[in-house]
C-alpha cells in the first residue's frame, strides 16, 4: 500500500462513554462464572489524573477456559463524588478506535456537569489499540491491489488479496483476528461492568459505537440506567441497500459543502460554479495532472481528493476544504498532506465480521459501484461504503456476528442522535433504526451537519445531559437547529479522539 494522505489536520469526527450505579450478581452467568476478575488501577502513563488497568478475558466466549487476552481500561473519576450517579463506559467508533484515548481526552468533549455525575471509562475493543491490536505485515499492506477492478481477473486479485491479508493478521495477531466482532465486544463490557462492581452501567457511543450499544441493549438491556447512542449504524442493511445509502449521505453532504460555498464569501471557491470547479479537479487528477506538492515523484489520484473532502464534511470543515481544493488545484503545498504508514489494521477483522456484506463477481461487483455512483455522481459513491465492501471480498460468506433487525426488548429508553447531513452514518440509517425500536428508542434530531451531535450546540448538549443525569428523555419527534460551522473553523490540537475509519484514507484515523 502506497502512503496516503492524511486528511485536513485535525479533520474527523466523534466520541463514545457510559455509566452505572452499585454491584449485584446478574441472572446472566457468562463472565460471572468464570469470574468477572478486578483491575488493578494505577496512574495511566500519558496523564496521571486518569487511572488505567487492564481486564483479563477469553478470546473465544464458546470456549471461556481458553486463550485469553488483556482488555485495557481507563477511568476518569466523577469530579464531584458526592454527586457521582455511576460509571460511562464509552467507545468511539471506527471499528478501531480507542475508549482509552477518549478517557484521557474526555476533559474537552463532555460537559462538566456530565464529568461531575460520572465516572468514565474508557476501553480499548478486542483488537483494538492497546487490546491485543490486530496487526499485520506492513509489506503485505503495501501490496494492496486496487479496489476499483476492471474485470474479473482483477477482482479475483483483490479477493486473494483479501484473503492473504487475512492469513497474514491472523499469523501476526492470534486467534483474536477471528474474534473481534462486536457480538464478542458486547460479552467484554457485560464483563467490565461486573469488574468495575456496578449494576448497570450508562453508556454513549458514537459511530460505530452505536452498534456496540445497539447489541449490548439487545442482550443486556436490563443492565443499562441510560444508554446514548449518536450517529447511528443500521445493522439490518444488506449490500446493496448499505452501498445506496453510504452513497447518497455522501452526496448530500457534497451538496451541504456546495450550498455553504455558495452563501459563504469566505469559501474559497465563492462565486464560482463548485460543482464544475470540483469534477475538473477530479478529472485532472484521473489524467495524472495533480502531484503531491510534498513529494512531486507521486500522484494524487481522484479518490484521494475524495478522501480528504469526506473528511472534511465530518466536521464539517468546510473552510479549510475549500482552500485545500484551490491550492491543489494550483499546484501549491496544501498543509493537508502527509505520509504515514501503520501495520495496525483492525476495520477488516470486525467490520468483515459484523456484516456478511459478500460481493460474488465482478459483474455484481461493477453494478453495484455503477449504482453508487449514479446516486453520488460528485463523491463517485462513498469512499466510507466502497473501502468497507471492497475489503470483505473473497473472504468467507459465514460471518460470526451477522446483519439483523433491531430487537430490543428488556431495556430502559435509549437516547438515539443523528445529523440531518451526517457524511457517515446516514440520517436514514437513525431513522430505520428507531423505527425498529420504537417502543425502546427516542430519536433527538439535529438539523445541521457533520458526524456526531453531542458537542454540537446547547440543544444537543443540554438534552443529551439532561437525559444522562435525570433520565428525561426528549419529546418523540424533538429536533435541534443546525448551528453554522464556524467559516475558520479549526479542530483543537487538544481535542478528544475522533471516530476511526477503515484506512489512514478515510476520516477519523485515530494516530
Amino acid at each position: 500500500m502506497r502512503p496516503i494522505m492524511r486528511a485536513l489536520g485535525g479533520v474527523a469526527t466523534a466520541l463514545a462513554l457510559a455509566a452505572g450505579t452499585t454491584s449485584v450478581a446478574s441472572a446472566e452467568t457468562e463472565p460471572e462464572a468464570l469470574g468477572a476478575g478486578r483491575i488493578d488501577w494505577r496512574p495511566c502513563p500519558e496523564l496521571a489524573e486518569v487511572e488505567c488497568g487492564t481486564l483479563s478475558l477469553p478470546i473465544d466466549w464458546a470456549n471461556p477456559r481458553g486463550e485469553r487476552f488483556d482488555l485495557a481500561v481507563a477511568r476518569r473519576k466523577a469530579t464531584d463524588p458526592a454527586e457521582r450517579i455511576g460509571v460511562m463506559v464509552v467507545n468511539p467508533g471506527g471499528p478501531g478506535g480507542s475508549g482509552v484515548n477518549f478517557a484521557l481526552g474526555a476533559d474537552g468533549y463532555f460537559s462538566p456537569e456530565v464529568r461531575q455525575r460520572f465516572d468514565i471509562i474508557g476501553f480499548d475493543p478486542r483488537g483494538v489499540a492497546r487490546s491485543q491490536p490486530v496487526r499485520c505485515s506492513v509489506e503485505v499492506l503495501r501490496a494492496q491491489p486496487s479496489v476499483h477492478p476492471t474485470d474479473q481477473r482483477e477482482f479475483d486479485a483483490l479477493a486473494a488479496y483479501n484473503r492473504e491479508l487475512a492469513a497474514d493478521c491472523r499469523e501476526h495477531s492470534g486467534p483474536i483476528y477471528d474474534h473481534a466482532d462486536t457480538g464478542a465486544v458486547i460479552r467484554d463490557v457485560d464483563a467490565l461492568r461486573k469488574a468495575l462492581g456496578e449494576r448497570k452501567i450508562n453508556y454513549y457511543g458514537l459511530s460505530y459505537g452505536t452498534l456496540i450499544g445497539q447489541q449490548y441493549a439487545e442482550r443486556f438491556g436490563r443492565h443499562i440506567r441510560a444508554m446514548v447512542i449518536d450517529s447511528n449504524m443500521d445493522h439490518s442493511l444488506g449490500t446493496w441497500r448499505f452501498t445506496e445509502t453510504e452513497a447518497e449521505t455522501a452526496e448530500d453532504s457534497f451538496r451541504e459543502f456546495v450550498k455553504w460555498c455558495d452563501r459563504t464569501e469566505s469559501c474559497a471557491l465563492h462565486g464560482q460554479d463548485v460543482a464544475k470547479a470540483w469534477d475538473d479537479l477530479l478529472a485532472r487528477a484521473d489524467r495524472g495532472e495533480i502531484t503531491d506538492p510534498f513529494d512531486p515523484t507521486r500522484q494524487v489520484t481522484a479518490d484521494d481528493v475524495i478522501g480528504v473532502a469526506f473528511g472534511a464534511f465530518y466536521g464539517p470543515e468546510w473552510q479549510q476544504l475549500s482552500d485545500f481544493l484551490v491550492e491543489l488545484g494550483a499546484g501549491t503545498p496544501a498543509k493537508s498532506f502527509a505520509a504515514e504508514e501503520t501495520a495496525r489494521n483492525p476495520f477488516p477483522a470486525v467490520f468483515c465480521q459484523d456484516w456478511a456484506i459478500r460481493v460474488k463477481d465482478h459483474r455484481q461487483f461493477s453494478a453495484l459501484v455503477d449504482r453508487a455512483r449514479q446516486l453520488a455522481p460528485h463523491m463517485r459513491g462513498s469512499a466510507l461504503g466502497h473501502t468497507a465492501m471492497a475489503g470483505c471480498v473473497g473472504l468467507p460468506e459465514r460471518v460470526n456476528n451477522p446483519q439483523h433487525r433491531l430487537e430490543i426488548e428488556d431495556a430502559p429508553k435509549i437516547l438515539m442522535l443523528n445529523a440531518l447531513h451526517d457524511p457517515a452514518t446516514g440520517y436514514e440509517w437513525a431513522v430505520n433504526a428507531h423505527r425498529q425500536s420504537r417502543d425502546t428508542t427516542v430519536l433527538l434530531t439535529y438539523e445541521g451537519w457533520g458526524h456526531g451531535v453531542y458537542d454540537r450546540s446547547d440543544c444537543t448538549r443540554g438534552a443529551t445531559d439532561d437525559y444522562l443525569i435525570n433520565l428525561k428523555t426528549p419529546r418523540p419527534g424533538a429536533r435541534c437547529a443546525a448551528v453554522e460551522p464556524a467559516p475558520q473553523s479549526v479542530a483543537s490540537p487538544d481535542a478528544a479522539p475522533r471516530p476511526a475509519g477503515p484506512t489512514q484514507a478515510i476520516p477519523g484515523w485515530l494516530r
